[in-house]
C-alpha cells in the first residue's frame, strides 16, 4: 500500500504510525513536510518551502488563511509532481491546522483522506474569555468564526477526521461529528515507565540529583499563560517557604505558542521574576529551558510531585507522559484535564487560577516522601496503560481507522 503524509512540523502526530507502516517492506511511505531535520527509516521525506509570504495588506481576520491557502498550493504542486511519476496513495494523512491537506482531493479525489482537527475555534467554553483579566472584546467573535473557514474547509473535504481527545472533538459543530473518530497518538509506556533509581546532574548548579529528593517538576512547550506559567510561579514562593530542601524544575522555551504575545524582548519567565524577586531562592528554582527526550523522562522519573496547568485547550502529551511515568499529578480542573484526571484517584485537581491552593497540593505531596500516595501514582499510569497506550490501544485504533478508510475507498 501506499501512504501518503502530510504535516509542516515532521513528523508531529504521525511518528509512531509512520514509522510503523514503513516497516512494512510492503508499503510505500510519502511524508510532505517543511521540516528538514529528522528521518523515520523506510520514509521517504520531501522538503517544501512555501513560494511566497502572505501579504502585510490582507485583512487581519485572514492572515492565517492566506498562509494556509499559500501551503496547500505547494502540497498540491508536489501532490501533482507525485501523481506524474505513478504515486497515488491508497490512503492520505495530514493535519489541517497549516492548511496543507486542503487541496490533496483536487489531485487525488479517489484516495480516502484522513485528517487531523486539534481545536475548532469558540468565543466561549474553551480558551477565549476563560482568563477573567483578558475580557472579551466584540472584535474576538468575528475573528474566530472567520479564524474557522480552515476548519470548516477541511472538514468538508476530509473523508474522515481524528481528534485526540473527546473534549477537543466536543468543540465541533454537530453537523460534522459524525466524521470525526477520537484516537489519541498514544504513549508509549514501554519507554515511559516509572524509575527508582533515576539520576540527574545540573552542573551549572552543581547538584546531583536522585528519587529520594524533593523534586517538584513543572514542563511545557513554552513558559506562557496557556499552560498556567503565572499560577505555577506564584506558587513557588510558599513551596519553598515550607519545604526548605525542595529543588524546582522547570522545562520550556522563552517563546510563546498559544495566546498574547509579549512585545519584542520580552518574556513571560523575565515578568514572572521581576514580579516575584526576593520571593524566589534561585538556588533551588532551574530553568532548565527545552531539554532533549530522555532527559525530559528524566525528569518525570525523578519528580516527587509533578504539575501541569492548563487553558481549556489542546491537552498536551507531557502530562500523560508523567502520568505513565507514576508521577503524582497536580492538575488544572479544567475540561481537557477533567477527561483523564479523576480528582484523588489518579491525581490532584486544583484551580487553574489558585497559587496557594497549587502550593497546599504540591506540599502535601512533599511531604508524603518518594513512596507517598502510591495507589495515585500507579492509578495514574494504570489510566495511561489502559486508554492510551501506543501499541496496546492508539496503533491498532489509527490503523484500523486507515484499513477502513482504504477498503471505503
Amino acid at each position: 500500500m501506499k501512504f501518503l503524509f502530510v504535516h509542516q512540523n515532521f513528523p508531529g502526530q504521525y511518528r509512531h504510525l509512520a514509522a510503523y507502516l514503513a516497516a512494512n517492506p510492503q508499503h510505500q511511505v510519502v511524508f510532505i513536510t517543511q521540516r528538514s531535520e529528522g528521518e523515520l527509516p523506510g520514509v521517504r521525506k520531501i522538503v517544501y518551502r512555501p513560494h511566497r509570504a502572505r501579504s502585510h495588506t490582507v485583512h487581519h481576520y485572514l492572515r492565517e488563511t492566506e498562509s494556509a491557502v499559500i501551503n496547500a498550493q505547494s502540497i498540491a504542486r508536489i501532490a501533482l509532481d507525485l501523481k506524474r511519476t505513478g504515486f497515488v496513495p491508497d490512503v492520505m494523512l495530514g493535519h489541517n491546522g497549516w492548511g496543507e491537506i486542503w487541496y490533496l482531493k483536487e489531485v487525488f479525489p479517489d484516495s480516502p483522506l484522513l485528517g487531523y482537527f486539534e481545536f475548532f475555534y469558540r468565543l466561549t467554553g474553551a480558551d477565549v474569555g476563560f482568563d477573567p483579566s483578558e475580557p472579551v472584546a466584540f472584535d474576538d467573535g468575528p475573528r474566530l468564526r472567520t479564524k474557522n473557514l480552515g476548519n470548516y474547509l477541511a472538514l468538508d473535504t476530509v473523508d474522515a477526521g481524528l481528534c485526540p481527545t473527546q473534549w477537543q472533538k466536543s468543540g465541533y459543530p454537530s453537523g460534522y461529528q459524525d466524521k470525526l473518530n477520537v484516537v489519541h497518538d498514544g504513549i508509549d509506556t514501554r519507554i515511559v515507565y516509572p524509575k527508582p533509581d533515576a539520576t540527574l546532574t545540573l552542573a551549572q548548579a552543581g547538584l546531583s540529583l536522585s528519587r529520594g529528593d524533593e523534586i517538584v517538576t513543572y514542563i511545557a512547550r513554552n513558559l506562557e499563560p496557556y499552560r498556567g506559567f503565572p499560577s505555577f510561579m506564584r506558587s513557588l514562593p510558599a513551596i519553598l517557604a515550607a519545604r526548605p530542601h525542595a529543588q524546582i524544575l522547570i522545562v520550556g522555551g522563552d517563546e510563546v505558542s498559544y495566546g498574547k504575545r509579549l512585545p519584542p524582548g520580552q518574556t513571560y519567565r523575565q515578568q514572572l521574576l521581576a514580579e516575584l524577586g526576593d520571593e524566589l531562592d534561585s538556588r533551588r528554582v532551574h530553568f532548565l529551558g527545552k531539554v532533549a527526550y530522555p532527559t525530559f523522562l528524566t525528569i518525570l522519573q525523578l519528580s516527587r510531585v509533578h504539575v501541569y496547568l492548563t487553558y481549556p485547550f489542546v491537552l498536551s502529551w507531557s502530562m500523560l507522559e508523567a502520568m505513565a511515568a507514576g508521577c503524582l499529578l497536580v492538575a488544572s480542573n479544567t475540561a481537557p484535564v477533567k477527561e483523564v484526571v479523576r480528582d484523588g484517584e489518579n491525581g490532584w485537581l486544583v484551580d487553574f487560577f489558585s497559587p496557594s491552593e497549587i502550593a497546599d497540593q504540591v506540599i502535601e505531596g512533599l511531604k508524603a516522601g518518594p513512596q507517598g500516595f502510591a495507589a495515585l501514582r500507579r492509578n495514574a499510569r494504570q489510566t495511561v496503560i489502559d486508554r492510551y497506550d501506543l501499541n496496546a490501544v492508539c496503533l491498532p485504533a489509527q490503523i484500523e481507522l486507515l484499513e477502513h478508510l482504504r477498503q471505503r475507498g
